[in-house]
């Protein structure tokens, strides 16, 4: 093997194994988290908090912080089900710190509410709204299905006219 390949490999290596301080370039943080490379762009637009340093060229480097907030940020919008706004406002109410420990695993931040996720929909698995109606919802559902009825059968009367 020639000497210019094992030195070549010798560098990958070295540069395979980054120390936790260093800063990181895009495509890495891009696979650490599992997103592609123009979301996390799109994320510097909604987010004022990212700021990666950015180097001659506009290539961008980002800190460990960095690297932590926007872990956190993609637990709120696809770990949790937050909007971008929503997620804007856990950013804004609890700051960098809770969001990066959110990224962390070390903090979660409240379940969201209706007008913090899409079209109203809150995100959650199905088996703890099949606990919440077993546990005494089913009552309250039926109660809520015979108003639904009622309603209908009110909204077909006023549209048939009158049998004579």
């Amino acid at each position: 093997m020639p000497l210019a390949a094992v030195a070549g490999a010798a560098d990958e290596g070295a540069r395979a194994e980054k120390a936790p301080d260093a800063f990181r370039t895009i495509k890495e943080v891009a696979d650490e988290l599992d997103v592609p490379q123009h979301v996390l762009r799109f994320w510097e637009t909604r987010f004022a908090q990212i700021r990666p340093v950015k180097r001659a060229g506009g290539r961008r480097y980002y800190r460990p912080g960095d690297v932590d907030l926007l872990r956190g940020v993609r637990q709120l919008l696809h770990g949790q089900g937050y909007t971008i706004r929503g997620a804007q406002r856990v950013l804004r109410e609890n700051g960098v710190r809770f969001v990066q420990a959110v990224g962390r695993g070390e903090a979660a931040a409240a379940a969201p509410s209706p007008q913090e996720t899409e079209a109203g929909a809150i995100l959650l698995p199905a088996e703890p709204a099949r606990a919440a109606v077993a546990v005494g919802g089913q009552a309250a559902l039926k109660e809520a299905l015979a108003e639904l009825r009622a309603c209908r059968d009110a909204l077909v009367a006023l549209r048939l006219p009158p049998e004579s």
